[in-house]
This record gives C-alpha cells, sequence and structure tokens, in this order.
C-alpha cells in the first residue's frame, strides 16, 4: 500500500485537488439565493390572484450592499405582501443587515412577521418588536390583522416562536390567532415551527408558513427531503415546499436564508424567497 501511494502520488494529489475543487465549486453555487413559486388554490374565497413574498430564517445574513441582492429579488417578483415567519433577526450576529432588509422593503410592501427562536435566545425580542413596529411592519403575538388585497378580505395571523413558552401558552396564543380571524374570510398563519402540524391541524387555517428547518440543511438531490432539521431530527418530514395537512390546512415550509451564520454549507439547498400566487 505504501509503495502503490509513492508511485501513484502524483495522481492521488491531482484527484483530491479535483475533488477539492468540486467541492468548493458547490459551496459556492448553494450559497446563491433563488426565488421559488409555489401557485395554491383560494378555497373559494380569493376572488383576486394575490401574490405573497414569504421571507425566513434570515438570521441578519449579508446579501450584498444594503441587502440590495435580496431586496431585487423580491421587488423583481412584485408582491402584494411581504410575510416573515421568524428568525430575521439572529442571535449572534448582529442586527445590522436585518434592520438594512427592514429599512428597504417595508415602506413600500404591507409586512407581516412573528418571531423565531434566535430572535428570543438573543434576548433582544422586545427590541426587534419594537423597531419593527416603528417602521410600519405588523408584529404578530397570537393575534390577527385584516386586510384587503385586490379586493381580498383576509386575515393574516400570527404567534410568537414558543421557545421559552409552556406548550399550553402557546396554545393559547393560536387560539388568540383563530378568535380574532373570521373563518369566511382566507386565513394565513404565520409560524416559526413546521413541526408542529398536530396543533395546526386543530384548527382550520386556510394556509399555514413556517420556516425554521432550512430546507434540512444538505438536501438529498432530487427529493424534498432534508438530512436533518431543528427539532425533527435526522431526515425530517417538513423542511421545503407544499405540504397538504390532515385537516384541509396547506402549509408551505421555506427553506429560508441563513448562509454565514451557519457552521456548515447548504449542499443541495439554495437558500430562498417563496414567492406564493394564490387564485
Amino acid at each position: 500500500m505504501k509503495d502503490f501511494f509513492k508511485n501513484n502520488k502524483k495522481r492521488i494529489l491531482k484527484i483530491l485537488a479535483v475533488i477539492a475543487i468540486i467541492m468548493i465549486a458547490a459551496t459556492v453555487w448553494y450559497e446563491i439565493p433563488v426565488t421559488e413559486h409555489i401557485t395554491i388554490s383560494g378555497e373559494g374565497k380569493i376572488d383576486y390572484p394575490i401574490r405573497f413574498a414569504l421571507v425566513t430564517d434570515l438570521h441578519s445574513c449579508y446579501y450584498g450592499k444594503n441587502q440590495s441582492q435580496l431586496i431585487k429579488m423580491i421587488d423583481k417578483e412584485k408582491p402584494d405582501a411581504i410575510l416573515m415567519s421568524g428568525d430575521i433577526f439572529d442571535d449572534r450576529l448582529g442586527q445590522k443587515n436585518a434592520r438594512i432588509f427592514i429599512e428597504g422593503v417595508a415602506d413600500r410592501y404591507p409586512c407581516f412577521y412573528v418571531t423565531g427562536n434566535h430572535e428570543f435566545w438573543s434576548k433582544k425580542e422586545d427590541e426587534v418588536k419594537e423597531f419593527l413596529k416603528s417602521k410600519g411592519v405588523t408584529v404578530l403575538e397570537g393575534n390577527a390583522r385584516d386586510i384587503n388585497i385586490n379586493g381580498n378580505d383576509i386575515d393574516i395571523c400570527g404567534v410568537d416562536d414558543p421557545t421559552y413558552m409552556a406548550e399550553s401558552k402557546w396554545l393559547e396564543r393560536l387560539d388568540g390567532a383563530d378568535r380574532e380571524s373570521s373563518p369566511e374570510k382566507y386565513r394565513v398563519l404565520l409560524s416559526h415551527r413546521p413541526e408542529k402540524v398536530e396543533a395546526y391541524e386543530n384548527y382550520d387555517f386556510d394556509l399555514i408558513l413556517c420556516g425554521h428547518a432550512h430546507g434540512g440543511q444538505w438536501r438529498i438531490p432530487f427529493t424534498k427531503r432534508g438530512v436533518a432539521a431543528p427539532n425533527q431530527g435526522l431526515f425530517p418530514a417538513y423542511v421545503d415546499g407544499l405540504y397538504d395537512l390532515d385537516n384541509g390546512s396547506e402549509m408551505i415550509v421555506s427553506r429560508g436564508l441563513a448562509r454565514e451564520r451557519m457552521p456548515y454549507p447548504r449542499f443541495f439547498n439554495h437558500p430562498e424567497v417563496v414567492i406564493i400566487d394564490i387564485g
């Protein structure tokens, strides 16, 4: 074996160099953000088409000067509103990039937000909420807000992340969002956690929007399955795209936008903004 390596040293080094180049190229490629389009029915409650941009798990990551790369991606799609399902801010990276993003979109689009676990881990969730409110973002904490988009009456509902909250308390927030919204309207629920399917199935929200799973971090090629996700473990069930729940609700899970925040790359798993067309 020693003689083999000695006699083939140059060839082995070339092979290793090629592998390294491929790995570096793949790492760079899969850090490039994309827009994913999902089209769903309005369940008979939507008369005129609506477009939402779902933005999750930014983790205050950098997307060009003044977050221009991310903002241009959204502007190109011309959404009617931006819905943020948590972890826009981070507990380790500073708030700068997240604040720049908010300042870049909040005066041009109706924006709705719920917390993720990292906002709570930062111990600055109140500061974050006050900043968002000062910019005109609707912060949802177990309640709902009605909005008319293109002639459609819609309730946007939302719950805080349950990081430091007893399950019973979180369910009370979910009850509150349900009470403040009307089943006669199209109802969208913002919630960070996709693994809470059993709880969501006790209600009749039309659409539930989540993040948190980061696409399973390493996505299995040619599938919508990931390798691991927080609170779901290995080969998690809910990481990417559209899911039909047993109660008739639809749930969309975004792979999110975290990049430099993560200690390992996102193989086969581009960061994303999800564009949702309802009509």
